[in-house]
C-alpha cells in the first residue's frame, strides 16, 4: 500500500463538531487534502467509533440518514482497514509493552500490521515513535 497516513477517530470527528471551530477548520481541511490526494486510510474501528461519537457526543449529533451519509462518505473518501484476529493480537503486545489503552494500540496495531508509517492524531502517546509508527498531531503549534 502506497498511503503512509491513517487518521484516527479525533481528526473525524472534529470535522464534524460544530461547537469546536478552532479544531474543526484544520480537521476539515486535512479530509479534503488527504481523500483528493488518496493519502491516508482509516479504520473500521475509526470509522465505528466515529459513528459512535458524533452520534451521541456532539453538541449538534448527526442521526438516522444523515448519520448513514456521512459514514458512507467517509467510507468512499478513504480506504478502510478491517481489523482482524491479528490486529487485535498485536493491539494486546502493544497495550502491555507500551502502556497503551486497548483501543489506542489496536490503532497503532492496524497502522503497523498495515506498514502505515503515520498517525494523524491529538492522542500522542508518552512516545511519539513506536516500532516504525510515528505519531503526528495536527493541532500543535
Amino acid at each position: 500500500m502506497s498511503v503512509n497516513l491513517l487518521l484516527d477517530t479525533n481528526i473525524l470527528v472534529y470535522a464534524y463538531d460544530t461547537a469546536v471551530e478552532s479544531k474543526r477548520r484544520p480537521a476539515l481541511e486535512i479530509l479534503d487534502t488527504c481523500a483528493k490526494n488518496r493519502q491516508a486510510v482509516i479504520s473500521s474501528q475509526v470509522l465505528g467509533e466515529f459513528a459512535f461519537v458524533v452520534s451521541r457526543k456532539l453538541e449538534h449529533p448527526i442521526k438516522g440518514e444523515q448519520l448513514m451519509l456521512t459514514v458512507d462518505r467517509l467510507a468512499k473518501s478513504f480506504p478502510v482497514l478491517p481489523v482482524n484476529a491479528f490486529i487485535v493480537r498485536e493491539a494486546v503486545r502493544g497495550m502491555e509493552q507500551y502502556q497503551m489503552s486497548f483501543w489506542d494500540a489496536q490503532i497503532w496495531a492496524t497502522a503497523r500490521l498495515n506498514q502505515i508509517g503515520k498517525i494523524l492524531t491529538e492522542d500522542v502517546p508518552g512516545q511519539a515513535y513506536i516500532e516504525g509508527v510515528r505519531y503526528i498531531n495536527p493541532f500543535e503549534d
